[in-house]
């Protein structure tokens, strides 16, 4: 029996990479959809739009949103399924040479860069925080960590052993990494928007 055959599952990676790339898939079709009925309809509100600072009228509308000549969502909603694929791909029992491995995780890489970009013009320039944005944001984060991790301690990317120890030790916690990614970005949304109480008053003001 071959290495990769007696290699077992990646069971907890390829449920990850599905469940992640299916909600950043509905936050990437939700914008596309948006942004079509607003060049069809310049009138038309989007239904993400709650509020003053929560909404993604801004977002679609400025040339941030459209970095590649075309609507950013359209990235995603070409990427969010190959993540997808990968995953079932891993669920099926499909194994994959190293290039693949290293070649998705620069993808990744290069996504997480994106969406830090992307956060950063949100808070600092637009001042507005777009639900399904947030979406995309609150995905491509623990899938970047979940492909480096998991390439760095199975040795696709080069790495002494300490460094795959350190990865084998730390991908268990990928969580708390999550989670404390998430709160640097709500620190620095309260620190310069004052994100917090305002968001409250226009989730307030959409129940009314």
């Amino acid at each position: 029996m071959s290495d990769a055959r007696a290699r077992p599952k990646p069971i907890a990676l390829a449920v990850s990479l599905v469940v992640l790339g299916a909600f950043g898939l509905l936050a990437a079709w939700e914008l596309s959809v948006e942004k079509v009925l607003v060049l069809m309809d310049p009138s038309h509100v989007p239904n993400c739009n709650v509020g003053v600072l929560v909404g993604c009228s801004t977002n679609l509308a400025s040339w941030q949103g459209s970095v590649f000549g075309f609507p950013n969502p359209f990235v995603g909603m070409m990427a969010w399924p190959v993540v997808i694929t990968i995953g079932m791909a891993l669920l099926a029992g499909a194994t994959f040479s190293r290039w693949f491995w290293i070649a998705f995780n620069v993808g990744v890489a290069g996504a997480l860069v994106f969406v830090g970009w992307l956060i950063y013009q949100s808070i600092y320039v637009l001042d507005v925080l777009c639900p399904w944005c947030m979406l995309t944001w609150a995905v491509t984060i623990p899938t970047f960590w979940l492909v480096t991790l998991h390439n760095l301690r199975s040795g696709n990317l080069p790495a002494s052993v300490r460094v795959r120890r350190l990865a084998g030790a730390w991908y268990g916690w990928i969580p708390v990494i999550t989670v404390v990614c998430y709160a640097v970005v709500i620190l620095l949304a309260q620190a310069q928007m004052n994100a917090i109480p305002r968001v409250l008053i226009d989730l307030q003001n959409a129940w009314r």
